[in-house]
């Protein structure tokens, strides 16, 4: 039997669960997970082996209009990972009417890519409603598996892996058989810390942090991570830090508990917040923060 090798991208809207699946293929959390749109914000590779096969999956950022130049940073992964796509994944919701991005959906079905429709979360609607919908997205991509799912009670993942193994071009593998992700500890850290200040923090406020792993340092039976919380505006560093400092407290120990469990040792970790004006528009910044 040949092996089969490609890059699976996953391209959507905000909020369809584009993460949620990836993780859920991979089998290992990845990508951060939050209810807000604009949670991924970078391009992320899970790496899934067989005996005759590699997939490389690549969660991206939700498809937005950019407001500033961070966002426009965020669509350029998007526009990249519809380039260079072996198949592309486009996930949908029960909740999203067909073609309601018609911009990208036309780039997608004129791509000359082979494409794949999954249909997410079909725990929110009925068997009538399902149908309905799967109709209209075999009309508007002809020829094309849909697959309805619902990645958080991993319901039909294995249909949706078979679909993607069955459009995989033959080749030898990208990457070594035992790697996991293109991404480096560091990365990890600082997207663990930033979901929890996603969870906590309302408005604004998590879209104008960003965080800078400033050390790692592993030692024996224990991992030192000092992390640095980049706000936009003065204002905003008193409401991460809170009343006494409670909540960047609370912050800090949700995410260690999550960073002892994702690295599997004990871990120290170290918050700071610093005022980086307007570092969205920035793009000495951006670039600083692996963004260009």
């Amino acid at each position: 039997m040949k092996h089969r090798a490609g890059f699976v991208n996953i391209l959507g809207n905000p909020n369809v669960g584009k993460s949620t699946i990836m993780n859920a293929l991979v089998g290992e959390k990845l990508s951060i997970i939050t209810s807000k749109a604009q949670t991924t914000r970078h391009r992320i590779m899970g790496i899934v082996n067989g005996e005759d096969f590699q997939i490389v999956y690549s969660d991206t950022p939700g498809i937005l209009k950019p407001r500033y130049k961070l966002q426009e940073a965020m669509m350029t992964f998007v526009n990249i990972a519809l380039a260079d796509a072996d198949v592309i994944l486009y996930v949908t919701d029960v909740t999203e009417m067909p073609l309601s991005e018609k911009e990208y959906t036309e780039r997608i079905r004129s791509s000359g890519i082979p494409v794949i429709i999954a249909v997410n979360k079909i725990d929110l609607t009925d068997q009538s409603g399902l149908e309905k919908l799967v109709e209209s997205w075999s009309s508007a991509f002809p020829g094309v598996p849909v697959i309805p799912l619902s990645a958080l009670n991993r319901f039909n993942l294995e249909a949706l892996l078979k679909a993607v193994l069955d459009k995989l071009p033959e080749g030898e593998p990208f990457f070594p058989k035992d790697q996991l992700t293109d991404r480096y500890e560091r990365f990890f850290a600082s997207e663990i810390l930033r979901e929890k200040i996603l969870a906590n923090y309302r408005k604004e406020v998590p879209y104008s942090v960003e965080i800078e792993i400033e050390s790692f340092k592993e030692e024996t039976g224990i991992i030192r991570i000092r992390a640095l919380i980049h706000v936009a505006r003065d204002s905003q560093k008193g409401i991460i830090i809170g009343h006494r400092g409670l909540m960047l407290k609370k912050v800090g120990s949700e995410a260690r508990a999550d960073l002892e469990d994702f690295f599997g040792k004990k871990v120290f970790l170290e918050t700071y917040v610093k005022v980086t004006k307007e570092w969205r528009d920035k793009p000495a910044m951006l670039r600083r923060f692996g963004y260009r």
